[in-house]
């Protein structure tokens, strides 16, 4: 499986202090004018022995509602990948809520495990960014932990779609007709929209709230050396060396190349793109070793 070192860019710009186990709350966004109802989970310090929460359908390690230290607490964002969910980074999670961290995760309406409406539609690159703009507002806005939460220290992780994602937010602007070439042959939806020139119309959403972020293996065909002019805080940006999933190997090279800001740049020999996932469980391992097995 991949190696942890990653995990450092968040600790090294964002700080905090030590904790010993995973506090565990759900999430629960309300649709509005902005955007669709968003569900997910939350891992925060705690003191406290881990037990069971059980979330419905899956059971965390964690203590639920599990009261928060004093002062000011570090949040870092999760934007998972194609189809699949807010669990799919769960021992990264543990891990930087151990390390003191608040860590959010939710699924992407239209592009998760359990809602596939949009996964093969342009507009999924619209409104993903638009999600963790949400996600940032409800944490350090309704959510019950709002006053525990330091506005400075706000970081993002992203894998895959979620790495297009997180570069999205952070201030990289895709351009839609780079990927015309590429969809000549292509019989897919977003290729469909592509050629009839169906491009989004509404920008793509950046939040200057995130001030660091952690980019894994991700999607950056929408890209090109001019995307990432606007990115202005330190990434720190990982690639496999096999690629898989529609992300080629080299994918990530033109981000590493553009990017203007302060990063770092790591590809982990011999791997695949979905050894960033959390380790599978038996089950699941024996029913998809495709994205299991890396």
């Amino acid at each position: 499986m991949y190696p942890r070192k990653w995990l450092g860019a968040a600790v090294l710009c964002l700080s905090a202090t030590l904790a010993q186990a995973a506090g565990l709350r759900t999430i629960a966004i309300p649709a509005d004018a902005d955007g669709p109802a968003l569900k997910g989970a939350i891992w925060s310090p705690c003191s406290q022995p881990p037990g069971a929460v059980d979330f419905g359908q899956v059971t965390l390690p964690g203590v639920k509602d599990c009261p928060l230290p004093g002062g000011k607490l570090p949040l870092i964002v999760v934007s998972h990948g194609r189809r699949g969910n807010f669990l799919g980074h769960i021992d990264t999670a543990q891990a930087l809520a151990d390390a003191g961290f608040v860590v959010a995760a939710i699924d992407h309406p239209g592009d998760t495990v359990s809602d596939l409406s949009r996964t093969d539609d342009l507009s999924i690159y619209v409104s993903r960014p638009n999600d963790i703009k949400r996600l940032i507002d409800f944490m350090v806005g309704a959510s019950a932990i709002a006053s525990s939460i330091d506005r400075d220290r706000i970081g993002l992780f992203g894998f895959s779609r979620g790495g297009y994602t997180g570069l999205a937010v952070i201030g990289a602007n895709p351009d839609w007709t780079i990927v015309t070439a590429l969809c000549r042959q292509a019989t897919t939806h977003v290729c469909e929209q592509i050629r009839a020139k169906q491009f989004p119309t509404q920008p793509v959403t950046h939040d200057p709230r995130i001030k660091a972020a952690v980019i894994a293996d991700p999607l950056a065909v929408f890209f090109t050396p001019d995307s990432f002019a606007g990115v202005g805080i330190p990434v720190q940006l990982w690639a496999s060396e096999l690629g898989g999933d529609g992300v080629l190997p080299h994918t990530a090279d033109i981000v590493d190349k553009n990017l203007p800001s302060k990063h770092e740049y790591h590809v982990v020999p011999n791997a695949g793109h979905f050894a960033f996932l959390a380790p599978c469980p038996p089950a699941l391992a024996k029913e998809v070793p495709q994205i299991c097995v890396e």
